[in-house]
Formats: structure tokens, C-alpha cells, sequence
């Protein structure tokens, strides 16, 4: 990354992963231009003025933006081959690369840690950039989740530039690009039903395994990380037996006492899956010789990720919160940890895509019938879509209709301002779901309205 100024050219500037690379690439003093279809329906959008503060050209996404002077130019994969932007560039001979090719280009030139994982990977590798910075080291990171502790006027969180050739990075397996790093190290969180098939998935892991020139660290407790293996990889664990498990658990609502190896730790997030995530930090960071003491005294301080557990309102009586999860791995972790919070929830979910839900369907279905208890009730938003050409031969009424026959109480809200107007039945409300940042402005409604008498 060192070298000649480079003038660089982002097309989907702020999708999570773009907005990650573009922003990292202009803090490291290149010169950055951009454009998105969100900046140009909302001129207000308020990552277009975060970026804008540091420094980065935001244009139309006409085309009109890109001339010859670039480098080269680098595309979301949401972005159509077909799109003004992509013909002009060919057209100019500027070279052309997407947002995986590039990511992986710049792992290359690092001392990376890749965080991979079916759930998880955002909070871990946010939460491995942090307590490495607090530890000073000095990291690098590009992260696909926003990093509360990370966020500025100037940075959305989702980026860090280090004085260190250490370079951590959320390593996606959804568009099958993971193939393509070669990282030094590699955490494996774990592995299910997501944007592929198990199998899948777990061919792509093994990969990503292989292409690892240094240590790779596996979580001992998932039957399904047993598909792949590697000899010499280092484990952690909460129940079966690992290089590195969690003893002397105490579950607290909102946070997790344990201990490894006889040094106590204290985690500022709930459930079993943030300490299992805390576990990978912990095993890699004392896999590179820092003392469990010096990690110990840091861990506390992490405040985690934005729209991951996120609490609008905690008062005696009510509570609100908004959370990220979207696949059924990711929603029974988090119900789990619910449980521990009230004896009754109305959860609100929103399915996201028609594809993965039509794929995890009958996985969905079980998620909610396992983790809904008598007492609680489910609330379905329509399917999430924000374009494209996948077949809309599913409903979230498909879902509840199963979950209704598993005995479960479940209903589909078409309008959200129905559930503004009936936000007393319950005291305790959880908002969660992929991609849609509404969400999040929806929780902070309930919240509101659940506070007027």
C-alpha cells in the first residue's frame, strides 16, 4: 500500500464492502471518487457526507464521473455489467476490477487475518481490529459491520488504517470470491446454512484453509466444520474439548463472565455466541504471544457492532432492541441469548431476499419454532427486495404458515404503522433483519411509542 498516489474510481461507493475499501484507501492518501444510487436518490444520505468530509469526490452514477485519468476503477458486485459506469470505463480503457478482486489484491500485500464464518464474522473481526489497537499493535482493518468504538464524523466504522502490516478483514463467502485470498492466518467461526449450501460452503472454507500460510483457528463446538480439515489447526471451544475453552461461565443479560486457561475475562455482549467469537480473538491474539492479561484488560471496553444487539430502550418495565440477524444459525443464537433477557418478546423479523429465503425456507421455519416459548409472539415483515431478477415465488406468509403449524404464535404485517398502533400489547420488542437500515429507524419508532402513555 505504500508507493505512488493512486486516483481510484468506486462504483457502489456505499455498499458495506466498498465503502470499507474506499474509505481505507483514502485515509492511506489516495484519491478517491465514487458514486452510488442511494447518494443519488437521497443528495442527503449521511454516508455521502461522511465521505465527503474525508475528502472523496461523490459523482452521479451516470458515467459522467469516470474519465482516463484512473488508475483503475472498482466495482460493487451489485453493480449491473450493463450500468453506464462499467461501459464508460471499458470504453476509456480504464481497468475494470470488482470489490472481491480488489479486496484480494489488497490482502495480498499484508500480513492479513481473515475472519470467516456462515455468522459471526462482522463482530469478530471488528472485535479482533479493536482489542489489537487497544493492545497496540496497529492494525489495518476492512470490515463489513460498523465498529461503534471506530465510528467518526469521518469514518462510518467499518475501516481502520494502522502504522502495522497486520490487516484484518470480514472474509465473505456469499458471492464464492474467498477462494481467491491468501492470508496469513484464518479464524473459522462456523459454518451452516447461508448463501450456499453447506457443502458448499464448507469446499470454499477448506480453500481459504489451504491458501493459509500460517495459523488457522477453528471452532471445535460446530459438527459441521468437521466436513473440513487441516492438520496442526488451532481450537476453541465452550463445550467440547479445544486448545482454548471457556470455563467458569456466568451468563449475565448483557454480557458473559468466563475463563481460559485460568486467566478471567469479562465480555460486554450477551449469549453464547459473542463469547464463542470472543474465544477466536483470544486464541489467535495468545497464538501470536500476547498474554492473556494484557488481552483481558482490554476485552471489557469493546462496544461491539452497529445493528448488532443494539438497545433502544432498557428501562424496569420495557425493551427495545435491533439486531442484524438474518440467517437461521444467526437467528436461534440470538434468541437464545434473548431468552435470558424477558419471559415474554414480540419478535419482528424481515426476511431478506426471495432467493436465500425460498433456500433456508424449511430452516427458517424450525429457527422459530425451536426458539419461540408459549408466551412470546413472532411479527413478519414482507420479504426485503431492493431489485433484481429473482423469482418472488415465496412470501413471508409461506413462513408463517409453518411456524403457525409447528403451534407458534406468528402473524404477517404488511404496514409497519399496524404495528406502531398496537406497540402496547407488548413491553419487550426486538426489530431484526439483513441489508435494510430502516429497521433500525423502526425500533427507534417502537421505542418512542411504547414510552407514551
Amino acid at each position: 500500500m505504500q508507493g505512488e498516489t493512486l486516483k481510484i474510481f468506486f462504483s457502489g461507493i456505499g455498499g458495506s464492502g466498498v465503502s470499507a475499501i474506499a474509505g481505507f484507501m483514502a485515509d492511506k492518501g489516495h484519491i478517491i471518487f465514487g458514486s452510488d444510487r442511494a447518494f443519488d436518490k437521497d443528495p442527503g444520505h449521511p454516508l455521502k457526507k461522511t465521505f465527503q468530509s474525508m475528502g472523496i469526490t461523490i459523482v452521479p452514477q451516470d458515467g459522467t464521473g469516470i474519465d482516463d485519468t484512473f488508475a483503475f476503477a472498482v466495482f460493487s458486485t451489485a453493480v449491473e455489467p450493463d450500468k453506464p459506469e462499467i461501459i464508460k470505463a471499458k470504453s476509456l480503457g480504464v481497468p475494470v476490477k470488482t470489490r472481491p478482486e480488489y479486496l484480494a489484491e489488497i490482502t495480498a500485500s499484508f500480513n492479513t487475518i481473515a475472519v470467516a464464518g456462515t455468522s459471526g464474522k462482522s463482530t469478530t473481526s471488528g472485535m479482533l481490529a479493536f482489542l489489537m489497537k487497544g493492545l497496540g499493535l496497529g492494525p489495518n482493518f476492512l470490515g463489513g459491520g460498523r465498529v461503534k468504538q471506530f465510528k467518526s464524523f469521518s469514518n462510518p466504522g467499518n475501516f481502520l488504517t494502522g502504522n502495522s502490516n497486520y490487516l484484518v478483514i470480514e472474509a465473505c463467502e456469499s458471492d464464492g470470491t474467498i477462494v481467491n485470498y491468501k492470508p496469513r492466518h484464518s479464524i473459522i467461526l462456523n459454518l451452516d446454512l447461508d448463501h450456499h449450501t453447506i457443502d458448499k460452503t464448507a469446499q470454499m472454507f477448506q480453500t481459504l484453509m489451504e491458501n493459509t500460510k500460517g495459523k488457522v483457528l477453528i471452532n471445535a463446538d460446530d459438527m459441521n466444520l468437521q466436513k473440513i480439515k487441516k492438520e496442526n489447526a488451532i481450537t476453541f471451544s465452550i463445550h467440547d474439548p479445544s486448545h482454548y475453552k471457556a470455563e467458569g461461565i456466568t451468563y449475565h443479560p448483557f454480557g458473559t463472565d468466563f475463563s481460559v486457561h485460568g486467566t478471567r475475562f469479562s465480555l460486554s455482549l450477551p449469549g453464547e455466541y459473542n463469547l464463542c467469537n470472543a474465544l477466536s480473538c483470544i486464541a489467535f491474539l495468545s497464538e501470536i504471544g500476547i498474554s492473556r492479561g494484557d488481552i483481558a484488560s482490554v476485552l471489557p471496553d469493546f462496544q461491539g457492532i452497529k445493528r448488532r444487539f443494539d438497545i433502544h430502550l432498557n428501562d424496569v418495565e420495557r425493551l427495545v432492541i435491533d439486531d442484524y440477524a438474518h440467517n437461521p444459525h444467526k437467528i436461534s443464537s440470538f434468541m437464545k441469548a434473548m431468552k435470558h433477557q424477558r419471559e415474554k418478546i414480540c419478535y419482528i423479523f424481515q426476511p431478506h431476499g426471495f432467493g436465500p429465503t425460498r433456500l433456508m425456507k424449511k430452516e427458517y421455519i424450525t429457527a422459530f419454532a425451536e426458539n419461540l416459548r408459549a408466551a412470546d409472539h413472532l411479527i413478519l415483515l414482507p420479504i426485503y427486495y431492493v431489485g433484481g431478477t429473482a423469482s418472488k415465488a415465496i412470501s413471508s406468509q409461506d413462513l408463517a404458515d409453518g411456524i403457525s403449524a409447528c403451534g407458534k404464535s406468528v402473524e404477517v404485517v404488511q404496514k409497519r404503522e399496524d404495528i406502531l398502533r398496537k406497540v402496547h400489547d407488548y413491553k419487550t420488542y426486538v426489530v431484526f433483519g439483513a441489508r435494510d437500515e430502516t429497521l433500525s429507524d423502526l425500533a427507534k419508532e417502537i421505542a418512542e411509542a411504547i414510552v407514551r402513555p
